[in-house]
């Protein structure tokens, strides 16, 4: 039986990061995907945004790994020639009543440490948005785009060049400690047209929207350490023609979400969204990712309150993406969960659980986060 000395789950962005971080440790890494290929779920399905730490509580740890993982973004992707785009971004106040929100929103921010982020009147976003309405703004200069593809080919060459072998349509059928003690690590079994067994010390479960299911399959874990899954839809359109900004632009945010907010692509072309449609369903198999039309309808309303313009017939149904909650709907957003021995008892295994967003833009710290935990429980 093969022995290494840790196995990852899930070949997303945050999985890519995570099992290179382990790979350059030292570690003899593999990397389990069930899919064909890497970063197809959700790490395929969202804005791109790299993200400034705005909004989340203060000392969260979506705070601060937003924060931290917004500057090693940018310097990876300068460093290993990953495009991006620092467009900017606009949240806007549609109305006066809205103002007391930005402040609000500022105030968070500045408090998270975010840089660059300032409170500009409506005539100051005219000015570099002229086709926008709103009363007033912040403008978040760190905030932009990354080509999520071409960054997690990178993350996978990175891992790859340490050592790290990646494995595709391999998924953990189960995971169970040696001798009914973690102390002795874990022995998986691997499905697969040829299935495997493998011997870890470390079992870092990244599979994202789908880790509480993972999760289930660890033998000895308790049932109290495993969060129920919820599924929040987010469905975009894109604008037909020319767009007419050249930032991002972000309402003030709505509960489960962000608001309807237009993003652009790297090349400039505009999207719209995502919402929020929470699923009623109990596990991932039962996902349908496509885009109802007739959802349109509150896109234009939503999106008209800061682009009244906004012409019938120019919104497209284009993709859906769906992010991995832990926290149901009508409650506070849920903060990053790493479940790691000193939660769940078992030397050795770490469950990171409702890695939705800024998870794209964090995964750089999230990985070194992860590093610093596992050193801090040898």
């Amino acid at each position: 039986m093969d022995q290494v000395d840790c196995v990852v789950v899930g070949a997303g962005v945050v999985g890519l990061a995570v099992a290179r971080e382990m790979a350059l440790q030292g570690r003899e890494t593999i990397l389990l995907e069930r899919e064909n290929a890497f970063g197809t779920i959700s790490s395929a399905r969202n804005s791109e945004v790299i993200h400034a730490g705005i909004y989340y509580p203060k000392d969260s740890l979506k705070a601060k790994l937003c924060v931290q993982g917004n500057r090693l973004l940018y310097e990876y992707c300068r460093d290993h020639l990953v495009a991006t785009q620092p467009y900017g971004k606009l949240i806007v106040a549609s109305d006066e009543t809205q103002i007391d929100d930005l402040r609000a929103i500022l105030y968070k921010a500045q408090n998270n440490g975010v840089p660059e982020i300032k409170m500009i009147s409506g005539e100051e976003a005219k000015a570099l948005e002229p086709n926008l309405q709103c009363s007033a703004a912040l403008l978040s200069s760190t905030t932009g785009i990354v080509d999520s593809h071409g960054y997690m080919l990178s993350l996978l060459g990175g891992f790859e060049d340490a050592g790290g072998m990646v494995a595709y349509q391999s998924p953990l059928l189960s995971a169970k400690p040696i001798g009914g003690n973690a102390q002795n690590g874990y022995e998986l079994q691997i499905g697969g047209a040829d299935g495997m067994q493998i011997q870890t010390k470390l079992l870092i479960n990244c599979a994202g929207m789908s880790a509480p299911a993972v999760a289930q399959k660890i033998e000895g874990l308790a049932k109290d350490q495993i969060p129920k899954a919820y599924f929040a839809k987010g469905n975009y359109f894109s604008l037909s023609g020319k767009s007419p900004f050249t930032h991002l632009i972000y309402p003030i945010p709505e509960p489960g979400g962000l608001g309807v907010h237009l993003t652009l692509d790297m090349g400039g072309q505009a999207k719209f969204g995502p919402d929020v449609e929470w699923l009623d369903i109990d596990q991932e198999e039962q996902i349908d990712y496509a885009v109802d039309p007739k959802r349109g309808d509150g896109f234009y309303e939503a999106v008209r309150r800061y682009w009244p313009d906004l012409k019938d017939a120019s919104l497209q149904p284009d993709y859906s993406g769906v992010r991995a909650k832990i926290v149901p709907p009508n409650a506070p957003a849920g903060d990053f969960c790493f479940n790691g021995p000193k939660e769940n008892g078992m030397q050795g295994l770490y469950n990171l659980y409702g890695f939705e967003s800024p998870g794209l833009t964090s995964s750089l710290a999230i990985a070194r986060y992860l590093e610093a935990q596992i050193k801090s429980s040898l």
